[in-house]
């Protein structure tokens, strides 16, 4: 009789400590771009990874921007004393960061200088790897900088080359565009993937601030002819045979909003322009009751938007159902997890953080 109380103790504490973290160990984790004081004030215990960007790329070296960068990487790294299981790594790039990238990549030598700089860095201030955030190799992405068809073998070779001088002490992933043209154009996908742990699919901004017609930026489904989402780009990279246990699902802490949107549809797919981003825990303020907002949420792409009539004003966003629902995806593809844009969007309690850590655990 001991024997069995004994028994049903141990199991009774096992399962606590199962519950107690989020099963299959999905990744949450948060790009971040404030200070090591500032990020104290949110739910730590919750991430399971933060990616602190951006470094700054000076010629063909991993450095920082300035002091103030390198005390709250600083900062940011000391929270593993009380966080243990937290991962700290660094971006480099960025939409508007990565002007040199297709020139500077094109050349051995100075894809093994950064490499080599970039482990000596980790060496010293105790960083845990890399996310590699190149927009983009091949394709447009911000208007003016340099991009080349041989950008997507160099992009392979620049991941080959960092892997080789990390070994296995080092985490790499990369950011990856969540639309069709990134998919197929930017990666030679069955080279990089073996070098890379994970991989940051931005599924976010997929209608993007250049966009002349309102639509959601940040859908787990779509239905329309050319449309994209989440799940189109998940889906194509599972077909291509990617490993779903390396893809992050990217989710978004703000709302993009379009104006002068005609009174059609509640704005959806409407003509319009481009007005501003909400951050998350500006949602209660500027979509308050009394802002002339109504929430409407689209059944078919699983994704929530307001309009407001008097105003025509259009907005697209994450919320805490789309959220719930795109973690159940996650679950049911066997993903690694999901990744969101920037954690000082989130509120400090009651999140989309919370939502990602609770669902997750179902």
């Amino acid at each position: 009789m001991a024997m069995k109380k004994i028994f049903l103790l141990l199991c009774s504490f096992s399962f606590l400590l199962v519950t107690g973290q989020p099963k299959k160990n999905y990744k949450v984790i948060a790009y971040y771009t404030g200070n090591g004081e500032t990020i104290k004030q949110y739910p730590l215990d919750k991430l399971t990874h933060i990616i602190y960007s951006f470094l700054k790329m000076q010629n063909d070296t991993l450095t920082f921007r300035d002091s103030a960068q390198q005390v709250a990487v600083q900062e940011i790294v000391g929270l593993k004393k009380d966080h243990p299981n937290l991962k700290v790594m660094v971006s480099v790039g960025g939409w508007g960061g990565c002007a040199p990238c297709s020139d500077l990549f094109a050349d051995s030598l100075h894809r093994n200088n950064f490499a080599a700089s970039m482990v000596a860095l980790f060496k010293q201030y105790g960083i845990d790897g890399l996310d590699l955030d190149w927009e983009y190799p091949a394709i447009e992405g911000y208007p003016g900088h340099k991009y080349d068809s041989t950008d997507k073998n160099n992009f392979t070779l620049l991941v080959q080359t960092l892997r080789q001088h990390m070994g296995k002490d080092y985490l790499l992933s990369f950011a990856a565009g969540g639309f069709e043209s990134y998919l197929q154009q930017s990666v030679d996908w069955d080279a990089v993937i073996p070098n890379v742990d994970f991989v940051n699919l931005m599924t976010y901004d997929l209608v993007s601030g250049f966009a002349t017609v309102t639509g959601h930026h940040t859908a787990l489904y779509s239905y329309l002819p050319g449309q994209q989402s989440a799940a189109s780009c998940i889906n194509w990279l599972i077909n291509n045979k990617i490993p779903s246990g390396k893809l992050i699902m990217g989710a978004a802490m703000y709302a993009r909003v379009w104006e002068n949107v005609p009174n059609t549809h509640h704005g959806l797919y409407q003509p319009g322009k481009f007005k501003q981003g909400v951050s998350y825990s500006g949602f209660d303020t500027y979509f308050s009751d009394t802002s002339g907002f109504r929430h409407y949420r689209d059944r078919k792409s699983k994704a929530p938007y307001r309009y407001n009539a008097s105003k025509q004003l259009f907005a697209t966003f994450d919320d805490a159902r789309s959220i719930k629902d795109k973690c159940k995806f996650i679950r049911k593809k066997k993903m690694g997890g999901i990744m969101f844009w920037e954690l000082r969007d989130d509120k400090k309690e009651d999140g989309l953080v919370d939502q990602m850590w609770k669902h997750l655990r179902k």
